[in-house]
């Protein structure tokens, strides 16, 4: 079978370079996830490459399963081939190699990793037993400075403060690290630091997984941090065949350690990489690919793509202007009836991506009062949901005795007695024994033979002792039991869903999301509680994103990366809001900015609305707002709608400081009233229908002939009186 047909110029390059360092720089929509496929089929095919010595990493567990399905479709003529590939997400993968090699690790294999919130618990408490104050030390803020130092490889021990809030976080990061070890856990960050430090500290373990992994093939390469470059770099060395792909005008998680940079020193450290550009898009109209280049041919210091595609010039971009954030939300909710009712596009063709999770509100309120369904991405995940994280509690515990996070999450759920009082006591117990409290609570199941009866009220013993049972029970049956019987036999055993039942109406609910949790097991064959829990513990946003349902997709354009749609709303496209203000002084920042907006427009198919809002509640305060920055970049000719003429920043700033001279020297009176007739130099002529002082300048509706209702700023406007 020849797996370079039905692949262009450029792809058919890049699937059969030769083997040693490649460097796929593949523009959006450009069948990146294909080339990666067909790369893998290539080597096993041309190669003769045994799949076992091929690792295939990637950023979501969607896309993994994704390159998986494609590959054993690619290999149908050889049944099993893709399952000896290692294809999974960095965390997956590292994960693996950690409980594999665990023996040279100060935890066991049998580590879980602590999600967000469990992260956050211990770093609050933390701060309670150092008596620092949460005001000076937030303890998101120490957390994510935690983060941010594991990315870049620095441990607790190397971590050097400089400033008060420096010398705090070191103090919370060395108890921290000594807590999640304690618990025989990792955090996310863990899993790549620790991958680092066991292939740097054993040469001859770096040398024995880069001949069992001879061939590395790595998706999204502008996504890596420092740890992920790193772990790359030890595993290929200098004569891997390592084949990356990426696009430097895609990465849009600086926050989270990203660095774009990384595809630089790719040929940097690989100055012989075979570098190949895709630049035909399978995905967009060309007006969308314009628009889109328009925008992030802004950045300085980047390899230009000319991004290319068949389907045509396609509608242009559609700009709009609403007076409110209600208004906006409004505007898409209308427009989405529209086009269904047109034949243009179903519900369920329509994304409207945002900056920030907040603006979510005004568009679910408006979805709500218009009774249309909508699919909400990255809100509440469903492993969040406090019943689906109790019952992930009680099996971490069952893997993980150890884990004291889990076994504070469930000793009380459902109700038994136990108090705060008695757990406070159980803990001080089995630190002065030197023991863990699970095994103080199965010892408790011997009732008046347990050294430890004494310690607690008769009540309290009884309690814990009956708890304890049930622990020794679950943790013996672990190996024995099939997952999904196991998880059975604890919901069972703790009487879970009468507990949920009692909490009222919503218990139903709650309910159903257990078995929806329950229904994983049964998805994967021969899942066992490792694999399950590490699976829980690492899915993304995207990843929840159900399919089936015909509704709008809401969800915010960091989510956006790697879907497409046929048609996306952007909204909220003010300064401020898009690009967010805190990138206002901070370069890097503006350019990240930037690269999200790319991101949301190359998502869309065929069609593409900007809205923003004339008037947007910011911080609790109504203010007026400016349009996006970015909205000058965008070529006139390709747009369509009323916002095609706005002002410019230099217009706008000029505007202000006239209007700042006029209101010190008189005061402020309103120069237009009802029933003028006027003229915009955009939108032509009109009618005043509303005017009002606000901010120390001349709030204005006008009712034009051609672009219908506009809010406007005096200031800014300009208007030319034609009749009064």
């Amino acid at each position: 079978m020849d797996r370079l047909e039905g692949l262009n110029a450029q792809q058919r390059q890049a699937v059969s370079a030769p083997l040693g360092p490649v460097l796929v720089l593949a523009g959006p929509g450009s069948g990146k996830t294909r080339v990666l496929t067909h790369r893998i089929a290539h080597l096993i095919d041309h190669y003769n490459v045994r799949p076992s010595e091929i690792m295939a990493m990637t950023f979501t567990n969607k896309a993994a399963r994704e390159m998986r399905s494609r590959v054993d479709a690619l290999l149908a003529d050889s049944p099993g081939s893709v399952m000896g590939v290692s294809l999974g997400t960095f965390h997956a993968l590292s994960a693996r190699i950690l409980r594999r090699e665990s023996a040279r690790l100060p935890f066991s294999r049998s580590f879980v990793i602590f999600d967000d919130s469990d992260q956050l618990s211990i770093v609050k408490q933390v701060i309670k037993e150092l008596n620092l104050d949460p005001k000076q030390a937030s303890p998101g803020k120490v957390l994510a400075t935690i983060s941010g130092a594991k990315n870049e490889l620095i441990g607790q021990e190397a971590f050097a403060a400089s400033t008060y809030f420096g010398e705090i976080v070191r103090r919370v990061y060395q108890r921290y690290q000594g807590l999640l070890l304690e618990n025989n856990a990792l955090d996310f960050d863990d899993i790549l630091f620790w991958v680092v430090r066991l292939l740097q500290d054993d040469e001859d373990l770096q040398k024995r997984y880069r001949s069992r992994f001879p061939h590395i093939l790595v998706d999204e390469f502008q996504d890596t941090n420092t740890a992920q470059y790193v772990i790359l770099r030890l595993l290929s060395g200098k004569d891997s065949d390592l084949f990356a792909v990426g696009d430097a005008d895609q990465s849009i998680y600086r926050w989270r350690g990203a660095d774009y940079r990384n595809v630089l020193r790719f040929q940097e450290d690989y100055p012989d990489a075979n570098v190949i550009l895709l630049e035909q898009n399978y995905r967009s109209t060309q007006s969308i690919l314009d628009v889109a280049t328009a925008v992030i041919d802004r950045l300085p210091n980047r390899r230009k793509k000319r991004l290319f595609t068949d389907r045509g010039r396609g509608d242009p971009i559609a700009v709009h202007e609403a007076y409110s954030e209600a208004e906006e939300a409004l505007f898409v909710v209308d427009k989405i009836a529209e086009l269904t009712f047109a034949g243009e596009a179903e519900p369920g063709d329509c994304a409207v991506m945002y900056r920030t999770n907040a603006q979510s509100r005004a568009l679910e309120e408006a979805f709500f009062k218009a009774g249309v369904p909508y699919r909400l991405v990255g809100a509440q995940r469903f492993y969040a949901r406090r019943e689906v994280k109790d019952v992930i509690g009680y099996m971490r515990l069952i893997h993980n005795p150890s884990d004291q996070v889990s076994l504070l999450r469930v000793i009380n759920v459902p109700t038994r007695g136990v108090g705060a009082k008695t757990v406070e006591t159980l803990l001080e117990t089995a630190a002065r024994a030197e023991r863990s409290p699970v095994e103080i609570l199965v010892d408790l199941a011997r009732g008046s033979e347990s050294e430890f009866a004494d310690v607690f009220s008769a009540r309290a013993a009884k309690a814990l002792g009956g708890f304890g049972s049930q622990l020794g029970e679950w943790i013996d049956a672990r190996e024995a039991l099939p997952l999904g019987e196991l998880m059975d036999r604890v919901l069972a055993g703790v009487g879970y869903r009468s507990y949920l039942e009692a909490s009222g109406e919503e218990g139903e609910d709650r309910w159903a999301n257990v078995m929806e949790l329950r229904g994983v097991t049964l998805e994967i064959p021969d899942l066992d509680l490792t694999t399950f829990l590490e699976h829980v513990a690492l899915v993304s946003d995207q990843d929840t994103l159900t399919e089936g349902l015909n509704a709008p997709i809401l969800l915010t354009l960091h989510a956006a990366k790697g879907l497409e749609f046929k048609v996306v709303f952007i909204i909220g496209m003010d300064d401020g809001v898009l690009p967010h203000q805190r990138s206002f002084e901070d370069t890097e920042a503006m350019a990240e900015e930037r690269r999200l907006l790319y991101v949301g427009l190359t998502r869309a198919k065929d069609r593409i609305f900007l809205v923003r809002a004339f008037r947007r509640r910011l911080a609790g305060a109504s203010i007026v707002n400016e349009p996006s920055r970015f909205l000058n970049d965008l070529p006139t000719d390709l747009l369509e709608g009323d916002l095609v003429g706005h002002h410019t920043p230099a217009q706008a700033s000029f505007a202000r400081q006239t209007r700042w001279e006029s209101t010190q020297s008189t005061p402020k009176q309103a120069r237009y009233r009802v029933g003028m007739r006027v003229r915009h130099r955009a939108f032509g002529e009109g009618i005043v229908v509303q005017s009002q002082l606000h901010g120390g300048d001349e709030e204005i509706a006008v009712q034009f002939e051609s672009a219908g209702m506009k809010h406007l700023l005096a200031g800014f406007a300009a208007l030319e009186i034609l009749e009064d």
